[in-house]
């Protein structure tokens, strides 16, 4: 995915760097590896953290706190992944199904799940 963030002197970290790494750490002992003990604790434990995190960044959201919104986003989006990771599903997969929704407007789209 081409989102980037800057490092200093490197280059722009993206997000499928960090697929990349969370895929790594997989294979890393639970001992060694917060993602390792996540995967080990299978999807149903990575979902609940996952909205745990949601909630977190929406509650900072209506704090107003942008450092605040900018770590829990962050926490959303790494724990998104380790989803995506225990469920099989690859980033580029979300990222083609969200390429083929933009053919449509939101509403359009919205109202096709309906029917």
């Amino acid at each position: 995915m081409s989102l980037t963030v800057p490092r200093t002197g490197e280059r722009p970290f993206t997000l499928d760097d960090l697929v990349q790494l969370i895929a790594a750490r997989a294979t890393a002992t639970a001992d060694a590896s917060y993602t390792r003990t996540l995967l080990d604790a299978g999807v149903p434990r990575i979902a609940k953290k996952f909205g745990e995190e949601a909630v977190e960044t929406v509650i900072a959201a209506m704090g107003g706190n942008k450092a605040e919104v900018t770590a829990e986003a962050a926490d959303v989006l790494y724990h998104l992944l380790v989803l995506l990771q225990g469920s099989g599903v690859a980033l580029q997969d979300v990222v083609a199904e969200l390429g083929r929704r933009t053919r449509q407007s939101g509403l359009d789209e919205k109202a096709s799940r309906r029917a």
